[in-house]
């Protein structure tokens, strides 16, 4: 199960009712910035973090609003996911 955490500024993966992967984010106007990405390591290459960051970006869009990728995982996906880059925040955005 995806879903975004308002109060836990975080996008999780649940697996059985375990968290196995989140994204921690923060917000300011107009943008989402995500901060790290994590897999619980016995749930590591089976692309629950691929999932979740597309979920969170969808996300995002939906919202209208962009992303700053401070997270390297989170960079790398973009690169490699090119129908995201019109999410990407303006630089000093």
């Amino acid at each position: 199960m995806l879903a975004r955490e308002e109060a836990g500024s975080r996008y999780t993966a649940s697996l059985g009712g375990t968290v196995v992967g989140l994204i921690d984010y923060s917000e300011r106007p107009g943008a989402v910035v995500f901060l790290h990405t994590e897999t619980d390591p016995a749930y590591q290459g089976r692309g629950f973090a691929g999932r979740l960051t597309a979920y969170a970006l969808d996300d995002v869009r939906s919202r209208g609003l962009s992303v700053v990728p401070l997270c390297g995982y989170t960079q790398r996906f973009l690169v490699e996911h090119p129908d995201y880059a019109d999410l990407l925040a303006e630089p000093g955005h």
